[in-house]
């Protein structure tokens, strides 16, 4: 696995959630910018780098833009 995905395992070990829950987080802020939807991870304790990669593939996978 490549690119922001790669990170994915990590974040399921580290904050004991599966991604499919982060990426419902994510839903409501749909249409925010990139970094105020990282923001809101952050706020729930995700570091920088981890809530970049989720909000990435968000953005470009789950109409998160």
């Amino acid at each position: 696995m490549k690119g922001p995905k790669s990170y994915f395992p990590s974040i399921e070990e580290k904050y004991g959630r599966p991604i499919d829950e982060w990426i419902d987080v994510l839903r409501p802020h749909a249409g925010l910018k990139h970094m105020e939807q990282v923001e809101v991870l952050k706020d729930m304790g995700m570091g920088h780098g981890h809530a970049n990669a989720l909000v990435h593939v968000f953005r470009t996978e789950h109409s998160g833009a």
